[in-house]
C-alpha cells in the first residue's frame, strides 16, 4: 500500500516522519510511507496534489494540519477528521449578503466533485481507523477574523473547524477517484488573533501523536 502523509509546512509532520521513517519508508517493505509538502493555500496544495496523484499514484492521502475552530466547547488541541468540506470564500459580497459560487449559478450544487454544495468524503468510515470524532469544515483563503464575516460563514455552512488547504484534498482526490483522510488538531478558536491565546505546541503534538498510531494501525491491518 503506497500511502501520502501531506501538510501545507513540513512543521505539521516532521515529528510523525521522523518516528516513523526507518520503519515505513523501505521500498522493498509491502507498506511504503512518503511525507510531502503542498504549500499553503488552497492554490498550491491543488496543483501539487494532482501532481503527486499522476505520479506516484498512492492508495490513501492523509491531509494533516492545524485549524481554526468555531465551536469554544471544543478545547484547543483535540483532533478531528474532516466529514465534509465548503469552498468559503469563493463569492461575492452583496446587499449585505454572501453570495457563493452556486448562489451565482456559476457552479451547479451537485455536479461533480460537489454533492449538495459539499465536498465530502466517501471513504471516511473505510479510512478513519482511530474513530475520530468528525466534523464539517470550511476552506479559506483569507484568515476569518471580522465578526460579521465569521457570522456569515457560521449560518451560511455551519462549519466546525477551517483551514486553508481543506478543500483542495477533497476536491482534487475526489475528482482523481483516490481515497483521503483529512485530520486537523484545533490550534485556536476563529476570531482570536492574540497568538499568545493559540495552542500551537499543543496541537502539533497532540497531531503528530496521532498521525503515529494512524500510521501504526494502517500498517498492522495491510
Amino acid at each position: 500500500m503506497r500511502v501520502i502523509i501531506t501538510a501545507a509546512t513540513v512543521a505539521e509532520w516532521m515529528p510523525a516522519f521522523l518516528e516513523t521513517d526507518n520503519l515505513y519508508t523501505s521500498e522493498s517493505q509491502r507498506f511504503k510511507l512518503r511525507f510531502h509538502q503542498s504549500g499553503v493555500g488552497m492554490l498550491a496544495t491543488a496543483v501539487s496534489l494532482t501532481k503527486l496523484l499522476y505520479e506516484e499514484k498512492p492508495d490513501l492521502v492523509v491531509q494533516a494540519g492545524i485549524a481554526g475552530c468555531f465551536d469554544n466547547k471544543i478545547p484547543l488541541g483535540k483532533v478531528l477528521v474532516t466529514a465534509d468540506e465548503c469552498l468559503a470564500d469563493m463569492g461575492v459580497q452583496e446587499d449585505g449578503r454572501w453570495k457563493d459560487l452556486f448562489d451565482l449559478k456559476l457552479e451547479k450544487s451537485s455536479y461533480h466533485p460537489f454533492e449538495k454544495r459539499k465536498l465530502p468524503n466517501p471513504w471516511l468510515a473505510q479510512f478513519n481507523l482511530l474513530k475520530l470524532p468528525q466534523v464539517s469544515a470550511v476552506t479559506i483563503n483569507e484568515v476569518s477574523t471580522d465578526a460579521q464575516r465569521i457570522q456569515q460563514i457560521r449560518k451560511k455552512y455551519d462549519p466546525v473547524i477551517e483551514s486553508m488547504e481543506g478543500a483542495a484534498l477533497h476536491y482534487t482526490c475526489r475528482e482523481a477517484g483516490v481515497p483521503f483522510l483529512q485530520i486537523r488538531a484545533v490550534s485556536n478558536y476563529i476570531g482570536e488573533r492574540n497568538k499568545e491565546n493559540w495552542k500551537l505546541k499543543e496541537s502539533l503534538a497532540a497531531l503528530n501523536e496521532t498521525l503515529i498510531r494512524y500510521i501504526e494501525k494502517l500498517y498492522k491491518i495491510q
